[in-house]
């Protein structure tokens, strides 16, 4: 892992020169727009990233995007990966390791999500405040390199409390709904039946996805503080559950993406 990682970092720093990322974003399923915000300063493939791999989505770009957003070095990670792509856990969250070794101190991450809380709508945000993993592995199974960190890393606080309660005073400043709540992710591709959107709300879940807990794993694991939030993309709630198309995820992140750039975007600029 490390010389792997060591390749693939000085090829990025090749790239990017002097530049060096203080925050690092990973931008979920039709939320790429974050980078319209960003004065872009170098965009490297994914493609050509040695040992990264390759997002097979045709709606994920496959790209590291450096640049400033508010006055903050940042880079994003435009497409994400899945485990549902056929990938192991460990290169799904290989990128996330490159970017710590880059030097990023923070990691945001932004997915779409399905809500399993009738409270929370959708087209709503969710910023994450805690999740439950039910995909079928964890991304630190097998050796453990104790340079990356310890065998055992503690999960009590995952997601950043500060970072949570600065995005939801600006989102409240800004007149945006913003939940706080618990993610659930599974494997996908596949959405979920009505008695598993029933068994998730009842285990504990207020949202559901196919990604973000195996890279706050592996962040968690590299003592990288972390912030996650969820658009509310469609709703899982099994007494009134009507089909959904990915075309119906993508179009209603495109129109609720706005407002979580603005939360991510101002909380950035106050680290």
């Amino acid at each position: 892992m490390l010389q792997t990682l060591k390749e693939s970092v000085e090829y990025l720093r090749r790239k990017i020169g002097d530049f060096e990322p203080e925050v690092g974003i990973v931008l979920g399923t039709g939320l790429g727009g974050l980078v319209q915000e960003m004065e872009v300063i170098h965009s490297v493939m994914y493609a050509s990233i040695p040992n990264f791999p390759i997002s097979t989505l045709e709606f994920h770009s496959g790209k590291l995007i450096f640049g400033t957003l508010n006055g903050k070095k940042v880079v994003a990670m435009q497409g994400r990966l899945h485990y549902y792509e056929g990938y192991s856990m460990q290169q799904i969250t290989f990128p996330i390791r490159v970017l710590k070794h880059l030097g990023v101190q923070h990691l945001f991450v932004s997915n779409a999500a399905g809500s399993l809380n009738e409270n929370f709508k959708k087209g709503d945000l969710m910023i994450i405040n805690d999740h439950i993993n039910l995909q079928p592995e964890s991304p630190l199974r097998g050796l453990n390199d104790a340079d990356l960190g310890p065998r055992f890393p503690d999960m009590s606080q995952p997601y950043a409390h500060q970072l949570i309660a600065k995005g939801l005073e600006i989102a409240k400043a800004e007149e945006i709904t913003c939940h706080q709540g618990v993610y659930v992710s599974v494997t996908g591709p596949n959405l979920e039946t009505k008695a598993e959107y029933r068994y998730l709300r009842i285990i504990g879940g207020d949202a559901v996805g196919m990604s973000t807990v195996p890279e706050v794993i592996v962040a968690n694991h590299m003592s990288l503080p972390v912030f996650a939030i969820s658009v509310l993309t469609d709703e899982g709630f099994p007494d009134e559950l009507k089909p959904v198309s990915i075309e119906d995820i993508i179009a209603t992140a495109a129109i609720a993406e706005p407002k979580m750039t603005r939360i991510l975007s101002q909380l950035i600029a106050t680290l």
